[in-house]
């Protein structure tokens, strides 16, 4: 008696998928790509929250640079303006980075 091969297989004895199997198959897949689309929207859609400056700009107008570790926040002529802070990041306490000449 011949030994038989893995590649001897009838083509008779192939499994078929199941249609109800390939529906729930498709149904959990659209919930997938559903709840990623919802994600990525909200993320995009949502207003950030404002946040005030690191330190108000009043505090000391020899400071034209300051941050807490995070962020950073410069003294401009149209107000501060500040960079956003990483996604992990841990605010550090707040000092100032550079000053003005006068």
């Amino acid at each position: 008696m011949a030994a038989s091969s893995p590649h001897d297989i009838a083509p008779s004895s192939v499994a078929t998928p199941d249609p109800a199997s390939a529906r729930t198959d498709r149904r959990v897949l659209g919930g997938i790509l559903a709840l990623v689309l919802a994600t990525v929207l909200i993320g995009t859609l949502a207003p950030a929250p404002h946040r005030p400056a690191a330190v108000a700009p009043a505090a000391d107008l020899t400071c034209a640079e300051w941050g807490d570790g995070c962020r950073v926040c410069q003294r401009r002529d149209e107000g501060a303006a500040c960079s956003l802070p990483g996604i992990a990041c841990v605010a550090g306490e707040t000092r100032c980075l550079r000053r003005t000449g006068g």
